[in-house]
């Protein structure tokens, strides 16, 4: 498929950085992409790409290798190391030690010019929804509870945009609250579900809830730790409560 070819508008919105040194290229690359229905911006060079990367905040980025100033594989490590983003690396070079390098630099697909424009958008659509994908299973083991956000992939917890700084085993006291929103929990069963000696760390919990509440109270008014008294704990469901 040629430029101008183009098929049915489905990629609304998602963000596209063409980085190439080859001014005909990006702009080619980036007259079909729009046509596509990408939003698309350009770089001529590893630094103006780094730029692009932090204010465009793209989806996708095609990126050459060679490009004046900063390798292709540079700009991808420096990229990786901010934000993770689907990369194909685009380059005229065909030498199988250059793919693989590519590769391992982070690239997620590799493209030798010339190149045909209908594979181009479809490695690019199949990337697109892959990543789509692969960020929705991570939404679903997000944790939410009122302001209160829990994401078990990083081990971290927030208040809004606030990070809590707990320890593990605070952090694993919130989030077997936050799996269980509602429901008391004794004790001992915070114990044993965290692997501790319930004869030995009795008060310990008490402590650990005790710090929970003082760094929660740090950034909200929100009372997600409720004694239950003559059993233990739950964590208050704020979710429900707004419906």
């Amino acid at each position: 498929m040629g430029f101008g070819q183009i098929r049915q508008f489905k990629n609304m919105n998602e963000k596209i950085l063409v980085v190439d040194d080859e001014v005909n290229i990006c702009e080619l690359l980036k007259l079909e992409l729009k046509l596509e229905g990408y939003l698309c911006d350009t770089a001529y060079d590893g630094i103006a790409a780094l730029d692009k990367f932090e204010s465009f905040e793209p989806d996708l980025i095609i990126l050459d290798l060679m490009l004046p100033g900063m390798s292709g594989y540079e700009v991808c490590e420096k990229m990786r190391e901010i934000r993770n983003v689907p990369v194909i690396m685009l380059t005229a070079k065909t030498e199988v030690d250059d793919k693989i390098l590519g590769l391992k630099t982070g690239a997620d697909d590799y493209m030798t010019k010339p190149f045909d424009t209908g594979e181009l958008l479809a490695r690019i659509e199949a990337l697109l929804r892959r990543y789509s994908s692969i960020e929705k299973q991570k939404e679903q083991l997000v944790l939410k509870n009122g302001s209160l956000t829990l994401v078990p992939e990083s081990q971290s917890a927030y208040i809004n945009s606030s990070q809590l700084h707990l320890t593990a085993t605070e952090y694993d006291i919130l989030k077997l609250f936050a799996l269980s929103k509602n429901k008391a929990f004794s004790r001992e069963q915070i114990a044993k579900t965290l692997g501790l000696d319930f004869q030995l760390d009795t008060r310990a919990i008490d402590m650990h809830i005790q710090r929970l509440r003082k760094k929660l109270a740090e950034f909200t008014e929100e009372r997600f730790i409720e004694t239950v008294f003559g059993i233990g704990y739950k964590m208050k469901d704020y979710e429900q409560s707004e419906l």
